[in-house]
C-alpha cells in the first residue's frame, strides 16, 4: 500500500500519476472504493426509507473484482449470481450461502443441490430446473425446499415495448401469456415438500424507465396475490437501474434512486396487506452501484496526423473502456506532463490493437495531447472489467483508492496468467 501526502502538501495530480506509473505501469484502472460506499448508501437509503423490508442483491456479473464484492458484502449486500462460477466466488470471499441469490438460465443439478443445501434464495428459470428440484427431493425425501420463479410477461408500457433490441418478449422465465407460469405453479404446488416463496421479474430494457419498474412491481404483486399469497416471502424486481450518468453521454432524463424507490415502494406498501406477512423487497443493482467507481488511466504513446485527422495512440484499447464498442465518447480527462503550450484541435484516441475500429474516443475537441500525458476515462466500472479480454496485450492492473491510500487489487497479467501451462497443452 502507498499513501500520498495530504492535500496541504500540494502534491499535483501529475506527481501522483507519475508515482502510480512507476509502480503499476502505463495503463491501469483506479477503483474508488469510497464512491462505491456512497452509491450503496444512497441506493439503500432511498428504498429503506420508503419500505422497511428491503435487501440489495449486488449483481456479480457487472463487476466481480474481489475487492469490490467484499466491500459490498461488508456493507450488507447479498450476492446475486447467475452461474456456479459466481456462486463459488461468493463463497470464496466469505458470503454466507443464505445471503446468495441464485438466478440465471443455466443451473446443473449439482448447482441447484448446492443452493438448496445452503438455503440460498433460488429463482427457477425453466421446467428443466423444476425437474432438478424434484430430483433433489427424490434423493432427499425428508427435505423441505423453498424456491422462487422468474416470471416473463408482456412489458409494453404506453404502447411501446422497452425490451433491449426491440425483442417482442423476454427469453427468460416462465411466460404468463402462454400458460407456462400457471403450469409451473401447478407442478410445484403438487409437491408437498416444495414451497413457492418468491417471484422474480428482471427484464433488460433499453429505457430503464421508472414506468417499467412500476409495471414489473405491480404485475409481480398481482400474480403473487393470485397464486402464492399464503406462501410469499419476497418480491424480486431485478436490476437494471441507472446510476450516476454524466450529462455528456446521457440521451434522456435519468431517474434518480429516489424516483425508482418511489415507484416500486408505493406499490409494495399498497399491496402488502394481501399477503400473510409483508414480503421482502429484493432489488438487484449492478451498474447503478459501480459504473462511476472505476476510471481507466493510460499514457499517450504517440500523436500523428493522417490526411487531416489527428490520431492519439495510448497504452490502452477500446476493450478497456467500452468492450461493446459503442460509438459514444466516454467522459475523458487530460493530465498534461508539462506546462507548455498545447494546440486546440479535434482528434481521435486510438488503442494499441491491430483493429481499425480500436477507437477510445472519436472527434474529441480539446488540447491535443503529447506523448507522456495521461488520458483518464471515467464511468467504466460496469461490465468493462468482466468483458475485457487479454487480447494482444495483457489486462492492466486494478488499484483501489481509499482517500489518499492506494492498494493493488489485481496485478498486471503475465504470459502464464493468460496462456497457463497447467491449462493449455503445449
Amino acid at each position: 500500500m502507498i499513501k500520498f501526502p495530504s492535500s496541504k502538501d500540494n502534491l499535483s495530480h501529475q506527481e501522483i500519476l507519475n508515482s502510480l506509473r512507476e509502480l503499476y505501469g502505463e495503463a491501469f484502472y483506479v477503483f474508488d472504493i469510497e464512491q462505491l460506499r456512497k452509491n450503496y448508501s444512497s441506493l439503500f437509503t432511498s428504498f429503506k426509507s420508503r419500505y422497511d423490508k428491503i435487501t440489495v442483491g449486488y449483481s456479480y456479473k457487472t463487476n466481480y473484482v474481489p475487492a469490490l464484492i467484499k466491500e459490498l458484502s461488508s456493507l450488507g449486500a447479498y450476492a446475486e449470481v447467475v452461474s456456479r462460477l459466481e456462486y463459488d466466488l461468493a463463497l470464496k470471499i466469505g458470503v454466507n450461502s443464505e445471503d446468495i441469490i441464485f438466478n440465471g438460465p443455466f443451473k446443473k443439478y449439482e448447482d441447484i443441490a448446492l443452493a438448496l443445501d445452503g438455503n440460498s434464495i433460488i429463482n427457477l428459470d425453466s421446467f428443466y430446473e423444476i425437474g432438478k428440484v424434484k430430483r433433489y427431493l427424490n434423493e432427499n425425501p425428508q427435505s423441505q425446499v423453498k424456491v422462487g420463479l422468474r416470471v416473463s410477461f408482456d412489458l409494453t408500457v404506453d404502447g411501446d415495448n422497452p425490451l433491449q433490441n426491440k425483442y417482442e418478449q423476454s427469453r427468460f422465465g416462465f411466460c404468463v401469456e402462454n400458460g407456462s407460469f400457471e403450469n409451473a405453479i401447478s407442478e410445484l404446488q403438487s409437491e408437498p415438500n416444495i414451497k413457492i416463496v418468491g417471484l422474480h421479474g428482471h427484464f433488460s430494457t433499453s429505457t430503464r424507465s421508472v414506468n417499467v419498474y412500476r409495471k414489473i412491481t405491480q404485475k409481480l404483486c398481482d400474480l403473487a396475490k393470485m397464486y402464492v399469497a399464503d406462501t410469499l416471502e419476497y418480491i424480486d424486481v431485478g436490476g437494471g437501474f441507472y446510476g450516476n450518468v454524466p450529462k455528456s453521454i446521457s440521451t434522456q432524463d435519468v431517474p434518480s434512486f429516489d424516483d425508482y424507490a418511489n415507484a416500486i415502494c408505493s406499490i409494495m406498501n399498497k399491496e402488502k396487506v394481501h399477503f400473510t406477512e409483508d414480503p421482502l423487497l429484493i432489488i438487484e443493482p449492478g451498474l447503478a452501484l459501480v459504473v462511476d467507481t472505476f476510471k481507466f488511466y493510460c499514457v499517450v504513446m504517440d500523436v500523428k496526423k493522417n490526411q487531416n485527422d489527428y490520431f492519439v495512440l495510448v497504452k490502452g484499447s477500446v476493450h478497456n473502456i467500452k468492450p461493446t464498442m459503442h460509438t459514444k465518447n466516454m467522459p475523458m480527462a487530460h493530465v498534461k506532463k508539462s506546462t507548455g503550450i498545447y494546440q486546440h484541435e479535434k482528434f481521435n484516441v486510438v488503442g494499441y490493437t491491430c483493429m481499425e475500429k480500436d477507437y477510445l474516443a472519436i472527434d474529441h475537441a480539446g488540447d491535443l495531447p503529447v506523448p507522456g500525458d495521461f488520458l483518464i476515462f471515467n464511468n467504466v466500472g460496469a461490465y468493462t472489467i468482466v468483458f475485457d479480454p487479454p487480447f494482444i496485450k495483457e489486462r492492466p492492473p486494478i488499484i483501489v483508492q481509499d482517500g489518499k491510500k492506494f492498494e493493488l487489487a489485481r496485478k498486471r497479467e503475465k504470459l502464464n496468467d493468460i496462456i497457463n501451462d497447467e491449462l493449455y497443452v503445449f
